[in-house]
């Protein structure tokens, strides 16, 4: 990230709600964040709550509406940027005194960005005249953090009218998500999850901010959260030919993360930002050369070079040491920094039972489960007031979930209309099929538990929201589900932001006594168990496909394993030993991977 940026650091997507309202609490300090604009029945009560607190104007968009979708998105958007602009202003109108804000703004900087330099430079000046003229010059060049916005490319859904009759394509759920954005008056990025969507991709080019001006500027960007290199190729292309630019590729963990674990085959983060840092000048000439060819059909103004592309990381990074590294070692821009700010109710909306759950949880407590109904692996913790509501229907045989937002309704194995598969329609129609198949009374046993395991995320995930602001949850319930990464267990303590930033800027430690393993080795260690798991489950009647793809994964493990022992033995520290120490440990972890036999 530029010098000038004031962080190098950003607040990554959380859930449904952990981030609905981040940009009003920080982007005033020049931090970014990432909101969902998932779920508009959230976003619709988040919208009231602050009309009310505000003294604005509130005019609710009914659901009959048939584009009340995109409509609810716009509008609470465009509130969040009228709320962070004030926000901004009245920071810059305050004095450098202690404890102001504006203080806190730039005593909270990247301590090595330009902005943060020109601070201390104020502070130790005694001149009065100069005092006044760099306290002005620091105030004109204070940045505010963006308003970003994320939807799940997959969660695309069909909407009806009253008649039951479907809505053009374009009233599909991440369609209008992506309507609601474009048509807002932000002027910042849609971050762009869970893989290539053909149909919504190219939905983009239908809106003018994300194509090029006659500046050859663009007021809306597009960030493309991914987990190699050559799904950032495919999907980058693929816009940039509905003459689209990516200007940013967020690079994610495929299982030391948040909320869904989406796993590569085997290939490791450390030697997936190797490949992105090697080859980024490839990757941008050869979508470069796409999108020429998609401007020139549009007569579009074409630029001379490449416009620019930044390259994030996120997915378990935990110190300062950690952060150096990905910004050095592998020309990161930015990293995301999302777990530990669960435990920063300045930052996110949470409410205090489950922050408390989140400060009292061990390594055992969390895990990957197969709650969510996407039929994708979830991380998660024991204990959310969720499952256990779940758990309480199961006991009243009741199992199942009213299914009150249908977000995730995607399952037509028993209806023609696609249902949730943790709705209650759902369990009970899927719990009868078991009953009457041909299976084991094991193996019927085995399938029910994963039935009765998926949780109503839809709900759940913007819960602690409500709760947090005193809003009404009599439709989503009190059940609040928060999908932390394995992270959390090494912090355990509520944070303010600035001993948040602090921690990521290496001025104080947040971290707990627990021994905490190196980023990279946390996820060789959750891909090794997820090749265990696959291993044990893979029968005896298991085909050649089967048998090729797990040795695959095994050998891309091998290559990342002794990826890493290279790199630690041949990277520059003052703590010579532990580098030491890291290279061998990861060598150790050969010995844990059984041979596939084909």
């Amino acid at each position: 990230m530029s010098n000038t940026h004031p962080h190098t650091f950003h607040i990554p997507v959380m859930g449904l709600g952990y981030t609905i309202d981040s940009p009003i609490k920080v982007a005033h300090f020049g931090i970014s964040s990432v909101m969902s604009i998932g779920d508009d029945m959230l976003i619709e009560k988040i919208r009231k709550h602050y009309c009310v607190k505000n003294n604005l104007p509130y005019i609710e968009i009914p659901k009959s509406n048939y584009n009340h979708r995109a409509l609810r998105i716009t509008s609470y958007l465009n509130l969040v940027k009228k709320l962070v602009d004030e926000n901004f202003k009245n920071i810059k109108l305050q004095s450098f005194t202690k404890d102001t804000d504006l203080s806190k703004y730039f005593e909270m900087l990247n301590p090595d960005s330009d902005l943060s330099k020109a601070y201390v430079s104020m502070k130790n000046e005694i001149d009065v005249t100069k005092i006044e003229e760099l306290q002005a010059s620091l105030k004109s060049k204070m940045i505010c953090g963006s308003i970003d916005v994320n939807i799940m490319s997959k969660v695309d859904n069909p909407t009806f009218n009253k008649k039951k009759e479907q809505l053009p394509i374009e009233f599909n759920d991440a369609m209008a998500a992506l309507r609601g954005f474009a048509e807002s008056e932000l002027t910042s990025s849609i971050v762009i999850s869970a893989g290539l969507n053909p149909r919504l991709f190219a939905y983009f080019e239908s809106f003018k901010d994300f194509l090029p001006d006659q500046n050859g500027e663009l007021k809306k960007k597009v960030i493309l959260k991914v987990s190699d290199y050559r799904s950032a190729q495919i999907q980058g292309k693929f816009l940039a030919k509905k003459g689209v630019w990516v200007s940013e590729f967020r690079i994610e963990s495929g299982l030391n993360c948040g909320g869904h674990a989406f796993a590569t085959q085997g290939e490791l983060l450390g030697p997936i930002l190797n490949q992105f840092n090697e080859e980024r000048d490839e990757l941008i000439n050869s979508i470069f050369e796409t999108y020429i060819d998609a401007l020139k059909e549009r007569n579009l103004k074409i630029p001379e070079r490449p416009m620019p592309i930044q390259f994030s990381a996120q997915g378990g990074v935990g110190n300062y040491e950690e952060q150096l590294m990905l910004l050095n070692d592998f020309n990161i821009d930015s990293v995301g920094w999302g777990t530990p700010f669960l435990l920063v109710p300045e930052a996110v909306s949470i409410d205090s039972n489950t922050v408390s759950l989140l400060e009292d949880c061990s390594e055992e407590d969390l895990y990957t489960s197969g709650i969510s109904p996407l039929g994708i692996p979830f991380n998660t913790i024991k204990g959310s007031t969720l499952q256990e509501n779940m758990e309480t229907l199961i006991e009243k045989n009741r199992p199942g979930s009213s299914c009150p937002k249908k977000f995730l309704s995607f399952n037509t194995e028993f209806t023609e209309k696609p249902i949730c598969t943790a709705s209650r329609q759902y369990v009970n129609l899927k719990l009868q099929s078991l009953e009457n198949s041909d299976l084991s009374p094991i193996q019927i046993e085995k399938e029910k538990r994963k039935v009765l395991a998926k949780t109503c995320l839809c709900s759940g995930l913007g819960t602690a929201a409500l709760i947090d602001k005193g809003i009404d949850t009599k439709v989503e319930g009190s059940g609040v589900a928060v999908c932390p990464g394995p992270n959390i267990a090494y912090f355990s303590k509520s944070m303010t932001l600035k001993e948040m930033v602090d921690h990521i800027y290496g001025k104080i430690n947040m971290l707990n006594s627990v021994k905490r393993p190196h980023m990279f080795l946390k996820e060789l260690n959750m891909y090794i168990e997820h090749y265990k798991k696959e291993f044990a489950e893979l029968s005896e009647n298991a085909n050649k496909k089967q048998l090729s793809k797990l040795t695959e994964f095994k050998e891309n493990i091998e290559k990342g394993i002794n990826y890493y022992a290279n790199y630690f033995a041949t990277k520059k520290s003052n703590s010579f030993d532990r580098m030491n120490e890291l290279r061998d440990e990861f060598l150790s972890k050969l010995l844990e991977l059984k041979p596939v036999t084909i």
